[in-house]
């Protein structure tokens, strides 16, 4: 939040200017830049004509909170108006989005969405913007999360016109969600009449609601209960349901002891550490535990939403990023599932970051913080960028330095890769990930594994199984310079060259181009394959058939491997990251994208002696004939 004043104190400082200059203060030392002269310009013009509307209707002791920031989340809602309720006496909350739009035309196809000069893509019906925002302050605040009818939102546009903006009402419901014009003023300060009394002041309900602790609403929790069981059907196998129960038990400990405990769950690709994570996800909202789930990845974090809360919205906030607890009260949770903790980084801070957050503290120790029990499922085998820190000895160091008990529980059984233990251990045997050396891969009938002798052959054996409706993707490591995306109805850059073989990266970005999805669904939209995906895309998922292309960062010479960071194009390689450091993250890469598998993987090597190495190794492609078409 920017700033708190009456309405009646907002007036008087937007007429003299001294609000603006005021915000733009705030703004600059939270954020550490800035705010830009379109934002400027916005509460200008808008804050002065809402402060207006609020006095004018009497409302002058209203709480005004400018620039409200939503718990756990990087947005904010323009104004959240705190008050009493004229008739029952409770407080009572109006979350405002300020317009300054003239005119808006409803999409055709979704009212929820709109068009608006100057913009050339369709931005969100206001209506639906701050009725999200009234769901996600009752779902995360404990204020007003057993009181959701205290909560009620208005879109006011007050330079529109009626006959402007008249087909955006089309999803006008209830209380959470109503929308104003410049036409409209008189029913727009009636309204907030029929919300605020004007003979209580605000300040009150405002220190309720910033005060309102950071969890998920119970009710929340019931619908992510009910919707994680019917989404899934999940069976945890033994030392699965080992994981399972030693996490539920802490949990209990926990709560009766009043104190702390961390858990952490190790194993390899497909062990089953997200199918567990989401087991108790669904278990602990089901007990009314306070949970969340969180990873630190953006494709993983948005897949997760889109399955399991795909019929149910809200569903989808209890899906968080590692960095998103930078600033959330201790303990407020019971539990913090910890997915793909080996994502986890140094500290949250990025470029982003408020000024005000930016401690130098541990990632690490902000997730520890946040819950009485942090859960910690990880691969140490798949750290591939520099700057992560989630290994065994990571956590348990950062537990005994605030003297909390640490359980490891390991994972042996693995269902990736059609459940061949088998394969991984000739994968990380490959790669010189454990000791001994590569081994000549022994055919079982559970993982298939293959050998192209060009990029043509590979696409080619994988379109061909496609036509037999298995999913297929092709992957390689991050040799390639990367375009920037070309505008919609372009065709997207063919980045990876190989001789005459030519193709595009997946897409960076989270709107579908040319036909080929976001980044975060290149690895479950069918429409992934055609373009090449990176090791950030492909971590974490898996499909049938698995296309990897070993590019020259990593060769073959004589008895070992050798890594070229030259060679690699990924940009988290600064000049100050270490040799040995390159070495083992450009190996834990192809670890990965060697293990997405369930079926198969068919790999090829854009250099020819590691390409006759690989030969060696699997037998030749004696498995090619019978997957044949």
């Amino acid at each position: 939040m920017l700033f708190r004043a009456s309405a009646r104190t907002v007036a008087v400082m937007a007429f003299d200017g001294s609000l603006f200059l005021h915000l733009t203060d705030r703004f600059a030392h939270m954020h550490g830049y800035s705010p830009g002269a379109s934002e400027i310009r916005s509460w200008e013009r808008s804050i002065p004509l809402l402060a207006a509307a609020l006095n004018d209707a009497g409302l002058g002791d209203v709480e005004v909170m400018l620039e409200y920031a939503l718990p756990l989340n990087s947005k904010r809602a323009d104004v959240v108006l705190a008050g009493v309720h004229p008739v029952t006496g409770e407080p009572s909350y109006v979350v405002v989005e300020l317009k300054q739009w003239s005119q808006a035309l409803p999409h055709d196809e979704d009212p929820a969405l709109c068009y608006v000069d100057p913009y050339t893509h369709p931005v969100l019906n206001p209506i639906e913007q701050v009725r999200r925002y009234c769901d996600y302050l009752v779902n995360f605040n404990g204020a007003v999360a057993e009181h959701g009818d205290r909560v009620h939102g208005v879109a006011f546009l007050h330079n529109a016109t009626e006959s402007g903006v008249a087909g955006l009402r089309e999803i006008e419901r209830g209380g959470h969600g109503l929308l104003f014009t410049g036409d409209r003023r008189a029913d727009f300060l009636d309204h907030l009449r029929s919300e605020l009394s004007d003979k209580h002041p605000g300040a009150r309900a405002a220190d309720e609601l910033l005060a309102g602790a950071t969890v998920p609403s119970k009710q929340l929790m019931s619908v992510a209960a009910e919707e994680v069981r019917e989404r899934q059907q999940f069976v945890l196998l033994d030392e699965q349901q080992v994981a399972y129960r030693m996490v539920l038990n802490a949990v209990e400990r926990a709560k009766r002891a009043d104190g702390k405990e961390i858990v952490i769950v190790t194993g390899g690709p497909g062990t089953g550490k997200s199918v567990i994570a989401l087991q108790l996800l669904g278990e602990l909202y089901r007990r009314g535990v306070p949970a969340l789930h969180a990873t630190g990845s953006q494709s993983f974090t948005k897949t997760m939403r889109k399955v399991v809360g795909s019929r149910k919205r809200e569903v989808q906030d209890l899906f968080k990023y590692f960095n998103s607890f930078m600033t959330v009260e201790k303990n407020s949770l019971r539990a913090l599932i910890c997915d793909e903790a080996h994502r986890i980084r140094e500290t949250s801070a990025n470029r982003f970051t408020h000024a005000a957050h930016r401690t130098g503290r541990a990632q690490i120790d902000e997730l520890i913080d946040v819950a009485y029990v942090p859960v910690f499922f990880l691969d140490e085998h798949q750290v591939v960028r520099p700057g992560e820190l989630g290994t065994v000895s990571d956590i348990k160091a950062a537990a005994a330095r605030r003297d909390i008990p640490c359980h490891v529980v390991p994972l042996d059984s693995q269902f990736r890769c059609g459940g061949s233990d088998a394969y991984l251990r000739w994968v990380v045997r490959l790669l010189g990930l454990e000791p001994g050396g590569p081994v000549v891969w022994e055919p079982d009938d559970r993982m298939h594994l293959l050998v192209a002798d060009s990029p043509h052959e590979m696409e080619t054996f994988l379109e061909a199984r496609r036509a037999h409706d298995y999913g297929a993707r092709m992957s390689a490591g991050y040799c390639w310079r990367w375009s920037p995306e070309p505008k919609p109805g372009n065709p997207l850059p063919p980045d990876v060259v190989i001789d005459d073989w030519a193709r595009p990266w997946n897409l960076r970005g989270d709107r579908s181009v040319s036909g080929a999805p976001p980044s975060a669904l290149w690895a479950t939209d069918p429409a992934g394959f055609g373009q090449v995906g990176c090791v950030y895309t492909a971590q974490g998922f898996e499909y049938d058939w698995s296309g990897v292309i070993i590019g020259p960062d990593l060769v073959w010479r004589g008895d070992r491997w050798v890594t070229d960071r030259t060679a690699s194009k990924d940009p988290v390689f600064k000049k100050s990251t270490p040799d040995t450091d390159v070495d083992r993250l450009i190996r834990n890469t192809y670890k990965v994208l060697l293990t997405r598998g369930m079926v198969g993987t068919i790999v090829y090597s854009t250099d020819p002696e590691t390409r006759e190495k690989l030969r060696q190794l699997t037998g030749g492609c004696q498995e090619r004939q019978p997957f044949m078409v």
